[in-house]
């Protein structure tokens, strides 16, 4: 009978101590989560979202705004922890060197798999014509010789300007018109008032293809990505991650959108309205996806998300 009892109490124990493993808190190093941020209204969304999550789940999150350069940077020195708008083929280059030195991680699965990033122009200007890069360079006298890109060090602009260095598609003489996101479309929206000739760097998700009757020119000969510019977006962490802060990282690999929705979520924001309230409200509205971005996730002293 003693030996049946010690038996049951050793089984006991060990069961305590798997369910205390299970929810165990994260070490204290993880509480503080640090997060690069690009000024794109795409990534200042899902960062918001993230944000919030976190910050209902115990964390404490800080973000910082900066070029991918410097972010990718950043996370090699230690200073940041992850960053959610890896734009893949366009930041590939950017990208590539701090992989090949495995100073930062790429998750396994892409966070958003329908993007696209390609050069555009008004559907007014295509019906007269400038439908493909080719045609781009038939229009310079309308278009000024320029193109109109987003801030200066993006992967975006740094193959806008290797194919004007290049002089493909006869762009050798054009000028890339270096801003921010908000920038281009400002300019963008003063040459549709006026009926103008542009040609831009367009994306989805993004409002501006709600916003804006805008086309895609195709024939780019993968001048801007493979297949007229289609994308996927990466979560990017520090190598040793997922291994130090298991239970952010399982959100992170949660965290997967689409592009219909994160254009939604990104048109508050041209609104002038705060991102981490529109954050909230989305939550809010969408109780299906708090459900699955929280699955297998617990807060930051081990009890379920839920």
């Amino acid at each position: 009978m003693n030996r049946l009892i010690s038996c049951c109490l050793l089984m006991l124990t060990g069961t305590a101590l798997l369910t205390g493993t299970a929810s165990a808190a994260e070490p204290a190093s993880c509480k503080n989560v640090r997060l690069g941020v690009v000024n794109w209204t795409d990534v200042i969304a899902t960062s918001a979202m993230t944000q919030v999550l976190l910050d209902d789940l115990g964390y404490s999150v800080k973000q910082t705004s900066a070029s991918q350069q410097i972010i990718f940077a950043g996370i090699r020195d230690q200073r940041l922890d992850m960053f959610l708008g890896y734009w893949n083929p366009l930041m590939t280059q950017t990208i590539t060197p701090f992989v090949e030195q495995k100073q930062v991680r790429v998750l396994a699965e892409p966070s958003l798999k329908d993007a696209r990033a390609t050069l555009a122009v008004p559907t007014y200007l295509a019906d007269k014509g400038l439908k493909s890069f080719a045609d781009i360079a038939k229009f310079k006298k309308e278009l000024g010789g320029k193109i109109y890109g987003i801030e200066p060090g993006s992967g975006a602009n740094t193959q806008i300007k290797d194919m004007i260095a290049k002089n493909r598609f006869g762009l050798g003489d054009f000028q890339l018109v270096e801003s921010s996101e908000a920038g281009m479309l400002s300019a963008v929206t003063r040459a549709v008032k006026r009926n103008e000739a542009i040609v831009f760097f367009g994306w989805a998700p993004h409002p501006m293809n709600v916003n804006q009757d805008m086309t895609y020119l195709s024939g780019s000969e993968d001048a801007l990505g493979p297949n007229e510019g289609m994308a996927t977006v990466w979560t990017v962490t520090a190598p040793d991650y997922a291994s130090r802060c298991p239970n952010v990282d399982k959100l992170l690999g949660n965290l997967t959108f689409t592009a219909a929705d994160e254009s939604r979520m990104m048109q508050p924001l041209l609104e002038h309205k705060d991102a981490f309230d529109s954050a909230r409200q989305w939550l809010k509205d969408h109780p299906q996806d708090r459900q699955r971005w929280l699955q297998g996730v617990t807060t930051f002293d081990g009890k379920p998300a839920a």
